[in-house]
């Protein structure tokens, strides 16, 4: 078999290390998949960080940028939480991503572990479907400074810390004022981020195709703050009006504190994660496996 990809990326849990458990489980899973790709034709590239944490050797190694920069297909190994870090980070690339589950969710990591070997090869001989996900572009701006940038997947969330009272935020959709919300927070995700804490937030699900935001009020003092879906081609501006301990996060995974005043600004990236899926995959399939639905109907 002839593969359109020829140099490819194997990249796992390379944000932090392993336990031994895990680090022996992912050597074994990895070595495995390398020596396949190895076997179709590819040529091989571990993601540095995984095989240092893994202990892999015999491979060559890049970083992340390395690795945009050369390879033409990354394939992903784990669950939903390393596929979001890999795909803001070789978005800008365009790099395309396979996500292998080595997690448990897995609603963009859909190629269960055990059936690789028969999945890969008509997706690296072209048989495939090609899903484009847009990022987030967020900005914490402190007295008409920027403070803090960052790109989003799934969501941006702006929230109260455990153990502190409520927030207020002045919510703007292009320079307009909209509400001034008291809750526990905020979130604004995308379509791929609507299965995750908006989901858990009340808010709906939004096909990957839909270019949308969805707004979600978390907890909201007034229960006529309800979700609302926004295009995404609108700013989102939410300010801290009031409130002890506030954060912002993206994808749950950067971080910044806030003080009164700041404001967050949030808008449609140029860039766009790609996701090669198995040919006839489908959202709705993920959707049934994942949530469960139908379970025991006819």
């Amino acid at each position: 078999m002839d593969s359109v990809f020829r140099q490819v990326a194997l990249i796992g849990k390379y944000h932090a290390a392993l336990s031994p458990a895990q680090a022996s489980s992912t050597r074994a899973a990895m070595e495995d998949i390398a020596q396949f790709l190895a076997s179709l034709g590819c040529a091989v590239v571990l993601e540095r960080d995984t095989a240092t944490h893994a202990g892999i050797g015999g491979w060559p190694a890049m970083d992340l940028a390395g690795i945009g920069g050369a390879c033409d297909l990354a394939l992903v190994v784990g669950g939903d939480g390393t596929m979001l870090g890999v795909g803001r980070q070789l978005a800008r690339a365009g790099v395309p991503l396979v996500g292998i589950n080595q997690g448990r969710l897995g609603f963009i990591t859909d190629i269960a572990l055990d059936k690789y070997r028969t999945v890969l090869p008509p997706m690296l001989a072209g048989e495939y479907e090609e899903d484009q996900r847009p990022l987030m572009h967020a900005r914490v701006v402190r007295d008409g400074v920027v403070v803090f940038d960052a790109l989003a997947m799934n969501d941006v969330v702006v929230n109260r810390a455990a153990t502190s009272g409520m927030v207020e935020l002045r919510v703007e959709i292009d320079g307009h004022f909209v509400a001034n919300q008291r809750a526990d927070g905020l979130i604004v995700a995308s379509p791929t981020g609507s299965t995750a804490y908006a989901l858990s937030a009340g808010g709906p699900l939004l096909h990957p195709s839909n270019p949308g935001w969805v707004l979600v009020p978390i907890a909201p003092h007034m229960l006529s703050n309800r979700p609302i879906v926004l295009p995404d081609a609108a700013e989102i501006a939410i300010e801290l009006v009031s409130g002890r301990d506030a954060s912002a996060n993206f994808d749950m995974q950067s971080l910044a504190s806030l003080l009164q005043g700041d404001r967050i600004t949030v808008r449609r990236s140029h860039h766009k994660a790609r996701f090669l899926h198995p040919r006839g995959w489908s959202y709705f399939d993920t959707l049934r496996q994942k949530l469960h639905w139908n379970e025991g109907g006819g």
